[in-house]
């Protein structure tokens, strides 16, 4: 899924935990009873980030592109007296000089990306409906600019790049722009794949302050998406409104829900592959299946003593836990009130089971469907909600990059007259005098007289 690279609990336990059979040098799940389980949505936003990114906005708004290079600079994002813009030529230069088997892995992947955001975007249109006395719509269109930020930190991420910039630039934007700071060779062609018109080496809130105001040789972009650090969330706190952006998000996130149809070693390799995005991920197992759970935190150990990322998933894997549920209701019920980034569904009917769960960021249904395809480009966008904002919230699509138009033409005034009486009489209901003259000069010229008439006596 996204990811994010920072940010508080977003499940607030009170532990009641198991003594694990074993204790060995790695870490397990600690069981959790389900009524200790209190779904919430923090701020993901840090206040000392916050602070920080205000500072660097401020200053970048104020003295451009050298207060962007400058921060650029002391943050690491580049040497002083390097380009700080990758070119779309230089990013053509990196997908070439890629051997042939990479460039077809970001090939395919962004073709699988595209087809799915082509199948989104064609499932809205614009569209026209009679009304009194003429016809009313609406007409969709993209935004004109949009920011794509991509981390750049422990992993570079140009599936990241894919993910953002092939879903902009399908949508229809005029100018997609990815930012992500250290570009390697792989990141510079993601970006050429997507179709992106160029990348600002540049990172963290610095990033933010160039794509929100156009600073440095990047246009002002209507809408920043893409995840991030905890600089970078809150710097796209405090430009929204300025610009759209697609969300706050915290740390990664997976649900597991199991029975004991289920394979505890894909379990834990699921579990594994987003603990190790960072060490506040959350790795969540939920089970009808008591053994089940032993299972998957002897393979996590054993998984965990050979993974070359276990610094990092050895503390997300301590700070996850396993629920032993009654039955798959309950199990459900637990899964609907987390809200996961990612929910995985590893059960006997497990396509039934899945449509009985209502808050997600993204569905995987079935042992086949590993949570990693949906990373690496099955098609479905990988920058997804997380800390139980999946109640109200979806995943990154084509709608973050397009607008829904509304018009209303009068063709026949003789037509729209309930219509225009209608507009005088709930004005004077609401007190504003002014609507409903407005309205009263669309009456007949008899009726208009009768109006003044009428509000003379």
């Amino acid at each position: 899924g996204a990811r994010h690279l920072h940010g508080p609990l977003r499940l607030f336990v009170t532990l009641h935990c198991h003594p694990m059979a074993a204790l060995t040098t790695e870490p397990t799940l600690r069981r959790v009873e389900s009524d200790a389980l209190q779904a919430a949505c923090p701020d993901p936003v840090n206040p000392a980030a916050r602070d920080a990114a205000k500072a660097i906005l401020d200053d970048v708004k104020t003295n451009g592109e050298p207060a962007l290079l400058a921060n650029a600079v002391r943050l690491g994002d580049i040497v002083a007296g390097d380009a700080h813009i990758k070119t779309k030529e230089e990013c053509e230069a990196a997908y070439n000089a890629l051997p042939a088997d990479q460039q077809g892995v970001l090939d395919r992947t962004a073709a699988r990306i595209r087809t799915f955001a082509e199948a989104q975007l064609a499932s809205v249109t614009s569209t026209e409906i009679d009304i009194p006395g003429g016809r009313a719509g609406h007409t969709i269109a993209p935004v004109n600019a949009a920011g794509c930020y991509a981390p750049g930190g422990r992993y570079p991420l140009p599936s990241s790049v894919l993910m953002t910039a092939v879903t902009a630039v399908t949508a229809g934007c005029k100018e997609v722009w990815v930012a992500s700071p250290r570009p390697t060779e792989v990141t510079m062609a993601a970006a050429y794949v997507a179709g992106a018109d160029g990348l600002l080496a540049v990172g963290g809130a610095q990033a933010i302050a160039a794509l929100a105001y156009g600073v440095g040789g990047v246009p002002p972009c209507d809408v920043i998406v893409g995840p991030g650090n905890m600089w970078v969330t809150a710097a796209k706190s405090l430009v929204a409104g300025l610009c759209a952006i697609d969300m706050l998000a915290g740390p990664s996130e997976v649900l597991v829900i199991a029975d004991g149809s289920a394979n505890a070693k894909i379990i834990a390799a699921d579990l594994l592959a987003q603990a190790e995005h960072d060490t506040e991920a959350r790795p969540i197992l939920v089970c009808t299946d008591e053994g089940l759970i032993d299972e998957v935190n002897k393979e996590l150990q054993e998984q965990l003593a050979v993974l070359p990322t276990a610094p990092v998933a050895r503390e997300a894997v301590k700070k996850g836990f396993a629920v032993l549920c009654s039955d798959i209701d309950e199990a459900i019920a637990i899964s609907n009130r987390v809200g996961p980034e990612h929910l995985e569904i590893q059960t006997e009917d497990a396509d039934g089971v899945g449509k009985r769960c209502s808050n997600y960021g993204g569905l995987f249904v079935g042992e086949l469907a590993a949570e990693v395809m949906g990373d690496y480009g099955a098609g479905p966008n990988h920058v997804l909600p997380t800390g139980g904002t999946s109640k109200y919230s979806g995943g990154l699509s084509v709608f973050n990059f397009i607008r829904i138009r509304t018009w209303m033409r009068i063709d026949d005034a003789t037509a729209s007259q309930t219509l225009v009486q209608d507009a005088v009489a709930l004005a004077r209901l609401e007190g504003l005098e002014g609507h409903a003259r407005a309205a009263e000069c669309r009456l007949p010229p008899d009726g208009e007289r009768d109006a003044k008439k009428a509000r003379k006596s």
